[in-house]
C-alpha cells in the first residue's frame, strides 16, 4: 500500500501534529519559570563548558505575509538600534553569571532580519558576544541572511566577527507565488547574494524553501528547485508551509482556496525531494538534505544528528541559551523563554533582571519521551538498548508502549528485538508516527498540517 493509501486510510491527509523541534513543544509552557529559575540554570553550567547562543532580531523592513515568526515592521532604525542596546545590557547581565571559561560552540542569529542591522551594529553586538564568551575550537557562526537587505560592507563586518555559515531564505523563486506570499526575491539578487558572500570567504551556505505554497504547482516547484540548485546550498531545509492565520493574523493576506491540498502538498514534497536526490544531496531527517561532506551528513552517519529549535543539527552541547524577545533557551534541566513582546522584553532588562516569563521543567517521563521523539525524528528508529540504558523503565514497560504504537500503524513500522522502525515508505508520516509517544494534550495547540 503506497502512502497515499495509507494516509487516506487512516485519515491522516489532514492530521495537525508539532514539528517536535522540542519536547514538549512550546504551547505547552507554563507560568513558574521565571528569571531566578534562568539564572539558577545559567550559574549550573560546568564552568569550561561549551554552550550554543541564539541571539533574536525580530525587525524586518517588510512583513512577509507567509511568516509566522515573532517579527515587527520598521522603516527607520531608531527602534533597531534601541533594540541592540538592550540586546547588549541582555548580554552584560548574562557575562556576570556565566561560568568562568565556558565558549561558544554555536552562534546563530536569527529573526526578523539580522542583516538589517548596520555594519557598526554588527561589529557592536558581535563585540559583546565575544566578551561573555569566545568562540571554542571548531565554533560556527551562522546568520540568517535577507538578499533584499544585505550589501558588502555587512557581509564583511559578519565575517570579521567569524561568521562561516549564512543561511538564505528563498521560499519560491516563482513571481505570482512570491507576489501572494508578500516575499518579492528575485533568483537574480539571491544568485548576487550567494557570490558575494562566497567572495567574501564563505564556503558553508543553507537555504529554507517552501512547498504548499499558494499557485504552487509540481512543475512551479522543480522549476525553483532546480534554480536553487544552481546555487550549490551545502544544506537545505524543505519545509512544508504552514498556514496558520488563527496564529499569524497576516496569513489573512493569503486566499486560503489558493492552497494545495494535503494530496498535492504531497506530491509537492516528493518533487523537490527526487530532484535534491538526483543532485546528489542526502537527505536528512524528514526535510533537510546536505552535501555528503556537510556536517549534518556526517553527523547521521555517525548517529549523531539532534533536533532544536532550529531544525536538525550537529551542534553536542547541551545548553542553548536564546536571547532577545520571546528566545527559547534549552537546560537539561527545563525550557525558558523570554517575554514575547519587544516592550516587555525591554522593561524587563531595564530593570536589571531577565525576561524570562514561561518555560518547563523537565520531569523524567518528558526526558524518557523526548529522547524517543528526537531518536525518531532523526534517524526513524528507536535503539531499545539506549533507552534501557539511559533512562528508568523496564524493558516490558517499554514493550507496551511500542506495541500500542505499533498496533496503529501497521504495514508502517517494523518492531526487531532492539529496535522500533518506521519503514521507508512511512517516513513522511514520522511526525504523525512520533505524536503517540506525546504524553500532552495536542487537540488545542493549533499545530500545522503533518504533510
Amino acid at each position: 500500500m503506497d502512502i497515499k493509501s495509507q494516509l487516506a486510510r487512516l485519515g491522516l491527509f489532514d492530521a495537525k501534529v508539532p514539528r517536535y523541534t522540542s519536547y514538549p513543544t512550546a504551547p505547552h509552557f507554563k507560568n513558574g519559570v521565571d528569571s531566578e529559575v534562568f539564572s539558577s540554570w545559567i550559574k549550573s553550567i560546568p564552568e569550561n563548558g561549551s554552550i550554543s547562543l541564539y541571539v533574536h532580531v525580530p525587525f524586518c523592513r517588510r512583513l512577509c505575509w507567509f511568516c509566522a515568526c515573532r517579527t515587527q515592521g520598521t522603516q527607520s532604525d531608531s527602534p533597531v538600534r534601541a533594540y541592540l542596546e538592550t540586546l547588549k545590557s541582555e548580554l552584560a547581565q548574562l557575562g556576570e553569571i556565566l561560568p568562568s571559561g565556558v565558549t561558544l560552540s554555536r552562534l546563530h542569529w536569527g529573526g526578523g532580519t539580522p542583516t538589517l542591522l548596520s555594519a557598526e551594529m554588527m561589529r557592536e553586538l558581535a563585540t559583546d558576544i565575544a566578551n561573555v564568551a569566545p568562540f571554542g575550537r571548531d565554533a560556527e557562526f551562522s546568520v540568517e541572511i535577507d538578499p533584499n537587505e544585505i550589501d558588502a560592507a555587512r557581509v564583511e563586518a559578519l565575517v570579521a566577527a567569524g561568521m562561516n555559515r549564512a543561511s538564505i531564505g528563498v521560499q519560491d523563486f516563482d513571481p505570482q507565488i512570491q507576489e501572494t506570499i508578500g516575499r518579492p526575491q528575485s533568483y537574480e539578487v539571491t544568485s548576487e547574494t550567494v557570490d558575494l558572500l562566497r567572495s567574501q570567504g564563505i564556503t558553508s551556505l543553507n537555504a529554507d524553501i517552501l512547498y504548499g505554497l499558494p499557485h504552487q504547482t509540481n512543475t512551479r516547484m522543480a522549476d525553483s528547485v532546480q534554480k536553487l540548485l544552481s546555487l550549490s546550498p551545502d544544506r537545505v531545509a524543505l519545509y512544508g508551509y504552514a498556514h496558520v492565520p488563527w496564529m499569524a493574523r497576516r496569513q489573512n493576506m493569503i486566499p486560503s482556496e489558493a492552497l494545495p491540498t494535503p494530496e498535492a502538498r504531497l506530491e509537492l514534497f516528493e518533487t523537490a525531494q527526487q530532484l535534491f536526490a538526483w543532485d546528489g544531496y542526502c537527505e536528512i531527517g524528514i526535510d533537510h538534505f546536505a552535501r555528503p561532506s556537510d556536517g549534518l551528513a556526517v553527523a547521521q552517519k555517525l548517529g549523531k544528528l539532534r533536533r532544536n529549535f532550529q531544525g536538525y543539527t550537529d551542534d553536542r552541547s547541551d545548553v542553548l541559551i536564546g536571547v532577545g524577545a520571546s528566545s527559547i533557551s534549552r537546560f537539561p534541566q527545563g525550557y525558558a523563554q523570554n517575554a514575547p513582546a519587544t516592550s516587555a522584553h525591554t522593561t524587563a532588562i531595564r530593570d536589571g533582571r531577565f525576561s524570562t516569563t514561561r518555560g518547563h521543567v523537565f520531569s523524567a517521563d518528558d526526558r524518557l519521551r523526548s529522547r524517543m521523539i528526537e531518536a525518531l525524528m532523526c534517524d526513524f528508529r528507536i535503539e531499545f538498548t539506549d533507552i534501557l540504558q539511559r533512562f528508568d523503565i523496564s524493558k516490558s514497560a517499554l514493550n507496551a508502549m511500542i506495541e500500542q504504537v505499533a498496533v496503529r500503524f501497521p504495514d508502517m513500522v517494523k518492531i526487531t528485538s532492539d529496535s522500533f522502525i518506521i519503514l521507508p515508505k512511512a517516513q513522511p508520516l514520522t511526525r504523525v508516527i512520533a505524536r503517540e509517544f506525546d504524553a500532552y494534550d495536542l487537540s488545542k495547540a493549533g499545530h500545522s498540517a503533518a504533510i
